[in-house]
């Protein structure tokens, strides 16, 4: 129950009355955990560097070699992401 109750607090569980005890749900799935946990550890890396595109290169150089399908759903990404920018400043 501790171990429930920490994880409630740290906003990664859902917690409903019943009766005299609580049921618990997550509160996200595991791909969007998954999602926001690598999201947040890119962010401090390229946050920690003045080298960020030294970073960005790596990552497409391990995504290539790796598979050259998921290099292209990478640009594919990166062509969205752009849009979105741009709608978002009109």
């Amino acid at each position: 129950m501790t171990t429930l109750d920490r994880l409630y607090r740290k906003g990664l569980l859902l917690r409903d009355k019943d009766g005299r005890a609580f049921a618990y749900a997550p509160r996200y799935t595991r791909a969007e955990l998954l999602s926001e946990m690598i999201s947040g550890h890119v962010a401090n890396l390229l946050g920690a560097t003045e080298e960020g595109a030294l970073l960005l290169s790596t990552l497409v150089r391990a995504v290539g070699r790796t598979d050259a399908a998921l290099l292209d759903e990478l640009d594919a990404l990166v062509q969205a992401e752009r849009l979105r920018l741009k709608r978002d400043v009109k």
